[in-house]
């Protein structure tokens, strides 16, 4: 399985350009930063997929960021920097369904999909 971070540095850098720096708040979480929400994807027959969870943005060791992407077959589990987010599920090829689920407060927020062309949404906040 392939695991990507997207950074959103160079979206900080324009934001900074723009004269609206001050608005653009970041957390840093420091040395714990997916202590979030858990997230789950399922494809029991061994579909393929991919995944991209956007955040609020965080500061992890000095790095900005505000999404994770994630690519894969079968099952991954994870969890976010926060208590907020939206992920999006994309069925990429491959027999069977996929889904996503994010668990906030004990209860489980889950989307799945078998088109390729109409992904699964989840937005928890």
């Amino acid at each position: 399985m392939k695991t990507t971070l997207i950074f959103a540095a160079v979206l900080t850098a324009a934001v900074a350009v723009s004269g609206a720096a001050s608005a653009q708040k970041t957390e840093e979480v420091g040395q714990n930063p997916y202590g979030g929400l858990h997230w789950s994807v399922a494809a029991p027959e061994g579909a393929s997929w991919a995944l991209q969870c956007q955040f609020a943005p965080v500061t992890v060791r000095g790095i900005h960021m505000n999404r994770i992407n994630h690519t894969g077959t079968g099952r991954m589990a994870g969890r976010l920097p926060g208590d907020n987010g939206s992920c999006r599920l994309t069925k990429t090829g491959g027999e069977g369904g996929v889904g996503v689920a994010i668990v906030k407060n004990g209860a489980a927020t889950a989307a799945g999909t078998n088109d390729p062309a109409k992904p699964a949404v989840i937005n928890v906040f």
